[in-house]
């Protein structure tokens, strides 16, 4: 079937759909709330207040089947090379599969080999966390500083953002910036003795990381003694023994099967799993396992991950809206926006389908975000009155915190979603005017000001707790939508070309600097800021 013929049906609700008001179809559709409303491992999801008919529903859903999303779902979870530029499979739900697993990556057995990384990250975490694993004079760990960037950063730094104690037992920090502030910041305050520097790089190649890697062994050297060093530098990678060359003590390794920016399941969460605890850790496989078998096993119009990309799909592609925001309600979740960015703009960010030929639709939007009530007095003023529909996604937890009041919090994000959806008309501006006390002429004057157009979607993600369990279930939810959507739109959301460019242009720069000036060849643009740089 060709590409015209499968999206002839969506097109065409697409047309009818567009000048619909959401707000009416719950009288048109009383199944509507019931319908475009799931659970799954923990989360409740409301599609209800998106801006699809019941029949703008179901051609997605027909789109969906005649994209191929359930037999690549298959492919996906049989380990194939779903992957198809790099020959890669694609198992990050090997990596938190039960005890009885047994998948297969390429026809390669793996499962045996996740359960030994496994069990070696939980020994060596005891054994940090209890005072066994010392460094090189003797005195226990009591800080982590975890130097990563991209998926070997967000990851782990959303998950300890997430499930951190008040008052942590081991002070696990972030390093991912090349900039040397953002090391110097890192390591303020610490004590050399008692720091471990974990560092994740795939490839161990990676520029920023080794840059940062190289910042943090100088400083233990100046400190420390060179006997016993290296058990203060714990490399994660898919390269070990360039690793090992590098000085790092020990090695947890992961396969080339396991992608950046799904690959906190794996050893890339080792500072995680020390600085939470291993039973922690296995709360949020779980989750994420939970997520699994509910996106393997629902039907497509029950199926959590399938809707969410459903919703983004028919925003982008049927009604022509090129950004989505996402607005948590939950301090523990206030990297998740950056989080998804990585997820589905490296996923889904292509111009090609996964055959070389060029995308005829748009792909991925631009996501972005902030914590809910901060974003209220940011870009909020913008989706609810500017020209533009942005498309919004509000993720609650009811208890932030034990025994505090979240009504506060949580009230204002379904405030958001019904203003969002209701707006208010120019009358009804102009009548709440007059009962303020305006003059005719001022309230004239002002209504348009007050006027919101209303009819713009939102979903909304709701869940007791921010617990390790159900933090692993959304991650893993937007993954599989992030899977989805990629099937749908034909592209490879595995690799990341794009990344590329700029990294070998960035290294022909720093020739020049080293050269003394900008080469001939350079454009007058670049050449000049460089010299200007230079000077």
């Amino acid at each position: 079937m060709s590409e015209i013929d499968i999206w002839s049906g969506f097109d065409a609700a697409a047309a009818r759909d567009a000048e619909a008001r959401i707000v009416d179809q719950f009288a048109a559709d009383p199944d509507r709330l019931a319908r475009m409303s799931v659970e799954a491992a923990g989360l409740y999801l409301d599609l209800s207040k998106q801006s699809w008919t019941r029949a703008g529903l179901e051609a997605c859903l027909d789109l969906a089947r005649a994209a191929g999303v359930e037999g690549e779902r298959t492919r996906l979870f049989a380990g194939e090379a779903v992957n198809n530029t790099e020959g890669r499979a694609v198992l990050h739900p090997a990596l938190r599969a039960g005890d009885d697993a047994d998948f297969h990556a390429l026809g390669e057995a793996v499962s045996a080999e996740v359960r030994a990384v496994q069990q070696a990250m939980s020994d060596y975490a005891h054994a940090v966390r209890d005072g066994h694993e010392t460094g090189a004079t003797g005195k226990a760990f009591r800080a982590i500083v975890h130097i990563g960037i991209g998926g070997s950063d967000l990851g782990p730094r959303v998950v300890w953002d997430a499930l951190k104690p008040l008052e942590p037992s081991i002070d696990l920090r972030f390093v991912a910036n090349i900039d040397p502030r953002d090391m110097a910041e890192a390591l303020t305050g610490l004590d050399p003795e008692t720091t471990l520097v974990v560092v994740v790089s795939k490839t161990f190649t990676t520029q920023e990381t080794l840059a940062n890697a190289e910042a943090a062994k100088a400083w233990l050297a100046a400190s420390l003694p060179e006997a016993g060093r290296d058990r203060h530098f714990i490399g994660v990678t898919a390269a070990p023994e360039r690793a090992g060359g590098f000085g790092c003590g020990r090695t947890f390794a992961f396969r080339d099967w396991v992608g950046g920016r799904y690959s906190l399941w794996s050893a890339v969460s080792l500072s995680c799993v020390i600085a939470l605890g291993p039973d922690v850790f296995d709360g949020l496989l779980a989750g994420a396992r939970a997520m699994d078998d509910h996106f393997v096993d629902a039907p497509l119009e029950r199926n959590a991950p399938v809707l969410m990309a459903l919703a983004q799909i028919w925003n982008v592609d049927g009604l022509h809206r090129p950004a989505r925001t996402v607005a948590p309600y939950a301090h523990g979740l206030r990297r998740l926006p950056a989080f998804l960015q990585q997820l589905e703009m490296e996923s889904n960010g292509k111009r090609v389908h996964r055959d070389g030929a060029p995308v005829t639709r748009q792909t991925c939007p631009v996501v972005f975000g902030e914590p809910g009530t901060n974003g209220q007095h940011a870009f909020f003023q913008q989706i609810h009155q500017g020209p533009q529909v942005v498309p919004a996604e509000f993720v609650i937890v009811s208890e932030t915190l034990p025994d505090a009041a979240g009504a506060p919090l949580w009230s204002n994000a379904l405030a958001q979603g019904q203003a969002l959806m209701l707006g208010k008309t120019t009358e009804a501006a102009r009548a709440e005017l007059m009962a303020a006390g305006s003059t005719d002429a001022e309230a004239d004057r002002l209504a348009s000001h007050k006027t919101f157009p209303g009819n713009r979607p939102s979903t909304t993600i709701v869940t007791d707790r921010l617990s390790p369990e159900r933090l692993g279930a959304l991650l893993a939810l937007y993954e599989h939508k992030t899977f989805v959507e990629g099937v749908i739109w034909d592209i490879n959301s595995f690799d990341q070309w794009g990344v590329e460019l700029g990294k070998v242009l960035a290294r022909a720069i720093l020739t020049d600097v080293a050269a003394g000036g900008p080469s001939p060849d350079l454009d007058p643009s670049t050449a000049a800021l460089l010299g200007r740089l230079m000077a």
